[in-house]
């Protein structure tokens, strides 16, 4: 599977879920579940790059003004929402994570920003498939720290002026 397929398979779960995170975690494990188990392993290795890309300071700055606050695991959970959003609202966060102000359409804190079933689908796919727990993906081991420049997640005037366009929609 290539990565054309892999955005392919998100972006296709995604719209047929009309945006519901967990909806959108459950048409994709069907849908993985109709591959065979070696492309359903090369998407779990797509995933968990990009889940390991997005561990950065910078982004989960971003999480906490829309999210108005995030844990460790609600940014973890967040990063597999952002993947869930597509190739091009994931690029442009990791680009600009202030950008998420504009490449966000509605957004509803109940429900949007927590895509923490999306981590597991391929998990689940594979064990449908084989009986089998999924074996290691031999990728490298995830980082210890988010990459980058530590930020006080606490200080709301320093949050503003990092993300202004963010703070402005969904904090002013």
């Amino acid at each position: 599977m290539d990565e054309t397929e892999f955005w392919e398979l998100v972006d296709d779960a995604r719209e047929a879920a009309e945006g519901d995170p967990e909806e959108q975690a459950d048409l994709l494990v069907d849908r993985l579940a109709q591959l065979d188990p070696d492309s359903v392993l090369d998407f779990a290795r797509h995933f968990e790059s990009r889940y390991n890309r997005a561990y950065r300071w910078d982004l989960w700055g971003a999480a906490w003004v829309l999210l108005d606050g995030a844990s460790d695991d609600a940014f973890d959970f967040f990063r597999c929402w952002l993947i869930g959003q597509g190739r091009e609202v994931f690029e442009g966060a990791l680009h600009d994570p202030d950008a998420l102000a504009d490449l966000l359409g509605d957004f509803d804190e109940e429900t949007d920003g927590d895509g923490e079933e999306l981590g597991y689908a391929a998990d689940e796919a594979y064990e449908q498939l084989t009986g089998l727990v999924a074996p290691d993906l031999e990728l490298p081991p995830a980082p210890a720290e988010p990459d980058g420049t530590p930020l006080d997640f606490e200080n709301g005037r320093l949050l503003a002026e990092r993300y202004p366009r963010l703070w402005e929609r969904f904090r002013g």
